[in-house]
Order: C-alpha cells, then structure tokens, then sequence
C-alpha cells in the first residue's frame, strides 16, 4: 500500500514538475520575443484599410462611456474605422448614455444597435453576430465593454495583419486597470503579465501561436463570413474562434505594443464566476476540437489540444493528487517516504514561481516593485490553490451540463 502511495506522489510530482519546466520555457521564450520587439520598430502602415470595432454590451452603464470615449480618440483616422456598439438587452441607462454620446460626437461613424429579449440577452457570441451583420470593415476588430485601450492600440494590430498574408487575426494586451484597488486585483494583474501575455510570448516566438483573447485584436472579415460568425454555444468564444483560425491555415500573431486596459473582477464572488465560465467555456472547445489530434495537419490546434488537457485535467489531477498526500502524510493517516523530496520539490517551485513572475514584471513600466514580490509569494499559497477549486468546480459543472443537458448559461461579469 505504501509503495502505492509513493509511485502514486512520484508520478503527481512529475507532471507537476513536467508543466512547471513548459511553463518556464514559455516564459523565457516570450522574454525573448518582449526584448525583440523592443528593439525594432513599429511596422509601418501605408494606407489605411476600413477596420469595424464591435462592442457587445450588456448592462455596462457604468463603464460604456470611458470605453467609446476612448475609442473615440484612437489613433486612427476617423473616415477608416467604425464603431458599432451593441447594447444588448441592457436593463439599466446604457441606452440613456450612448445616446448622448452620439449626439456629442454626430459626426462620427459610432452606431448602437439596441437588441431586446428576442434577438439578444443570449451572451457575447450572439451580440457579436448581431454587430459583424450591421458592420463594413475589411479588419473586425473587438473591444469588450470595458476596456480603455491607448490610442495606438489599433493602428499597431492593423499594421502587423496588413503586412503579413499569413496572419489571420493579430492580438494585443489587456493590462489590470484596477491592479491597485485591492489583494485580489493585485493577484489578476500579476497573472495577466506572466501567465497571460508571457506565455503567450513565448508560444508565438517558439510556434507561431496565440490564442485570442476576449478583446483587442483584429481579424480578417473574409474569415468570420466563411465560419459564419461566433459559435454562439461557446461561453470562451475567443478561444474557440482561434481553433477555426487554426484550421484554416492562418497564424494569429501577437503585438507586444497595442495595449488596452480593462477593468477585472474586484470580488471573489465575481472572480469565481468569471473563472468558472472560462474554465467551462475552455473545456467545450477542447471536446468539440479533440479530433484534431487525429488530423494529419493543424499541427497549431493539436498543440492548443494537448495545451488544454495538459492544464485542466494532468496538472489539476496531479496538483489535487499531490496536496492531498500531503496533508493525510501531515496527519499521519499515511506514510509517504516521499515526504522529504516532496517538500525539497515543493521549496523549488515556489522559487521557480517567484523567479517566473519576475521575469514577467522586468518587461512591464512600473511594476518591479517590493511589494510585488511579497504579493507573488503569497499568490503561490492563497490564488494558484483557488485556481485549483475554479478548475474542478468548472470541470464538474461542465460535465452535469452534458449529462443532462443543461443549456450553457452566459455570465456577465459585474463591473465596479
């Protein structure tokens, strides 16, 4: 029985280990590519194509006028993008508000569109489509409701896609605008920077590979119209449009300059759910993209395949395999002889952990600072374990959903 437990510990610690060791490739992969593109210079734009910036909102009274404000003031020129904001069956002012925005700004190319409980209310997918119908641009770009992104946050995605036939959709980076309100916001914003856009770094400097995130970036409109659009059953529609980008032959690059700042969930309550959707969300694309791995080609999708399962099934199975040993070995309910090499290991991550994170933050203005080393050494012990009761709470909601078939419900993260 012991020597069970052990091989059991022994083999947990070696996936950990295993995806501990990607991880730190990744990173210092994507430091690389950080330097790289600090060093050269922005790619020129000649003309200007005509770029449609789609904005799904639902009851986002409290954050819609800084974000098209913002998009407003882009450093693009106003006859060369749209704006086309959905107000999606919002029951709050929003209607009220991008109004009045209208009337300020009468001559700019800023259309709402307001859906009701019949056309919309049915998640982001939805009201992507819905605004994609209504829009002319040769790019789409998307900006979730409540981001500020910095004025040349658009003319450097459009650039990079303009100038490379290869690229189907190019992302930026969405930075914490609220990093400082409190502990949990601390946490998110060191999670973006290293396992976020660090990550992403290194997999477009080793693999030509990103994946989308949920705002700022642009893609090809000949695309969306041969996919038809959002899959509207996806809750991480971002990840799932990149699989068909994927399939298409296209790459999807990233642009370290174009940078918008959103606001992140400010509660643990809103955390949780946001997290769970995502975790759900992931999962759904990971099933309907499995048989990739069976394909001779889409060699971009069977990595992001084995990326996923790797995370949401080896890692949390051998994180939760792990520490369980580790508590009954505490309690004396069993005997692990593994123990002492386990807490040697479990000493090593964490400055491994320590060591990631801040080589992430040398990349990023104003956040090498002290106190963020001590956040990171506490985020190793309080966040990652809360992302361990995410991923499993998501896992076991996502497959009470199959089973019974449960229809996915779309959360909508509270703004603050």
């Amino acid at each position: 029985m012991m020597v069970n437990v052990d091989l059991l510990g022994l083999i947990a610690l070696i996936c950990i280990w295993a995806l501990l060791m990607v991880n730190q490739v990744l990173v210092v992969a994507g430091y690389i590519y950080y330097i790289k593109s600090a060093r050269e210079a922005p790619r020129p734009l000649g003309k200007h194509p005509f770029v449609s910036i789609l904005v799904p909102a639902h009851n986002e009274a409290r954050v819609i006028v800084q974000t098209v404000e913002s998009l407003l003031r882009l450093n693009y020129p106003h006859g060369s993008y749209e704006i086309i904001v959905v107000n999606d069956n919002s029951t709050d002012e929003s209607r009220e508000l991008l109004e009045a925005i209208q009337k300020r700004f009468p001559q700019r190319a800023l259309k709402v569109i307001h859906t009701d409980a019949t056309n919309g209310g049915k998640g982001k997918s939805n009201a992507l489509n819905i605004g994609f119908r209504q829009s002319r641009g040769e790019y789409i770009a998307v900006y979730d409701a409540d981001n500020t992104p910095e004025a040349d946050a658009l003319i450097h995605l459009v650039a990079e896609i303009e100038n490379d036939d290869s690229l189907g959709a190019v992302i930026g980076k969405f930075r914490t605008r609220n990093r400082d309100t409190n502990l949990l916001t601390r946490f998110i914003n060191i999670e973006t920077l290293s396992f976020q856009w660090m990550a992403q770094a290194g997999r477009w400097e080793l693999f030509n590979l990103c994946t989308i995130p949920g705002t700022n970036f642009v893609i090809r409109r000949e695309i969306l119209e041969e996919i038809g659009g959002w899959d509207e059953r996806a809750m991480a529609e971002d990840t799932e449009l990149s699989f068909q980008i994927y399939a298409m032959g296209y790459k999807i690059k990233l642009a370290p300059r174009s940078v918008t700042w959103e606001q992140e969930p400010q509660t643990l309550r809103v955390w949780f759910r946001q997290r769970v959707r995502w975790v759900k969300g992931n999962l759904y694309v990971l099933v309907k993209n499995f048989p990739t791995l069976f394909r001779l080609k889409q060699y971009r999708a069977k990595f992001d395949v084995l990326y996923f399962m790797s995370i949401y099934f080896v890692l949390l199975g051998a994180l939760i395999v792990s520490d369980t040993l580790f508590l009954l070995n505490a309690l004396g309910l069993i005997t692990l002889t593994l123990a002492n090499l386990s807490g040697l290991l479990w000493l090593m991550a964490i400055c491994l952990f320590v060591i990631t994170v801040f080589i992430t933050l040398t990349t990023e203005k104003g956040e090498m600072r002290a106190s963020n080393l001590f956040i990171t050494v506490l985020m190793y012990f309080t966040y990652s374990k809360l992302w361990m009761v995410v991923a499993a709470y998501g896992l076991i909601q996502y497959l009470i959903d199959v089973i019974f078939r449960r229809g996915f419900r779309w959360y909508k993260t509270e703004r603050f």
